[in-house]
């Protein structure tokens, strides 16, 4: 015998399920199809989200590493070896801060926002109007507030998990 709850709980973990799958998914998928994107700027889609982190104001005068780490939600140790190959590229400058000569600050050089700004933002923007075709103004806004509520449920298990310190 299926008791009324179990059945409704059964379906509530289908469900939830199927939502884990197709957000995997859909982070590979960006992945993919950003990357390839991007591919004649020499972009992928993580050195994309370095760029985007430093072209904002509040990163006019550099990161620290760590920060960065924090924001884009990624260890120091996977940030480190991109920023060495951005840095590479000539995307990106990495210098000790003067306020704190342990931590090193990332910036966006010359080169990297002339690729961000004339290269990678007309594609970017592209990019994102194939990727919501078909989703309106209100369909958007509703799937970032239940992304950022589905973010915030998982920064709370991350802490409870002992998470977040290696960013730090």
């Amino acid at each position: 015998m299926v008791f009324p709850m179990q059945k409704e709980n059964n379906s509530r973990m289908d469900l939830a399920n199927r939502v884990f799958f197709r957000l995997y998914q859909c982070a590979n998928m960006l992945h993919k199809t950003g990357t390839r994107a991007l591919e004649s700027d020499g972009l992928t889609t993580q050195q994309w989200a370095v760029l985007g982190a430093l072209s904002r104001p509040q990163a006019a005068e550099g990161m620290s590493v760590g920060e960065l780490a924090r924001y884009l939600m990624v260890s120091r140790q996977n940030l480190s070896g991109l920023l060495s190959r951005m840095e590479r590229d000539g995307h990106v400058s990495l210098a000790a801060d003067p306020r704190d000569r342990r931590s090193r600050l990332a910036s966006m050089t010359e080169a990297g926002r002339h690729v961000w700004l004339v290269g990678a933002q007309p594609k970017i923007l592209a990019y994102y109007e194939d990727a919501l075709e078909g989703f309106s103004v209100n369909d958007i806004a509703h799937s970032l507030h239940y992304l950022l509520k589905l973010l915030e449920n998982m920064q709370r298990i991350d802490k409870t998990q002992g998470g977040g310190r290696e960013a730090e």
